[in-house]
């Protein structure tokens, strides 16, 4: 019995590992949304232009992977904050997304697939 119980704590901690932090799932993007100059704190962060907040300097450590990876360590909910940001990004500054590209994906190795994931419906 307790076995069984040591097996489902391991095997709830590697599901829990598979994603990024949770805590996340919650992180109120409407500030940066409704806000250019938040929306563009967070992008100058990323490009190593300004000060970085505790959550942007967290954002900041996986975007490459999540760029690699297609966002696949993303929660369903958090692919859905992040969609809403960077199109948020594409439409309003378009230049600065271009700066972003370039710094993370200089070789456009990843573009077609983050452009077929912002594509897809949540």
């Amino acid at each position: 019995m307790k076995a069984d119980y040591v097996f489902l704590a391991t095997l709830m901690a590697v599901v829990a590992a598979d994603f990024y932090d949770s805590k996340y799932d919650s992180f109120d993007v409407q500030p940066l949304l409704e806000n250019d100059r938040i929306l563009l704190g967070y992008s100058k962060c990323f490009l190593d232009q300004g000060p970085c907040t505790p959550d942007a300097k967290d954002f900041k450590k996986v975007i490459p992977e999540a760029l690699e990876t297609t966002c696949g360590k993303c929660s369903p909910k958090q692919k859905q904050l992040i969609k809403s940001v960077i199109k948020a990004v594409i439409d309003r500054h378009p230049d600065t997304w271009e700066q972003l590209s370039e710094k993370y994906d200089k070789d456009k190795k990843f573009k077609e697939s983050f452009d077929k994931f912002l594509a897809e419906e949540d």
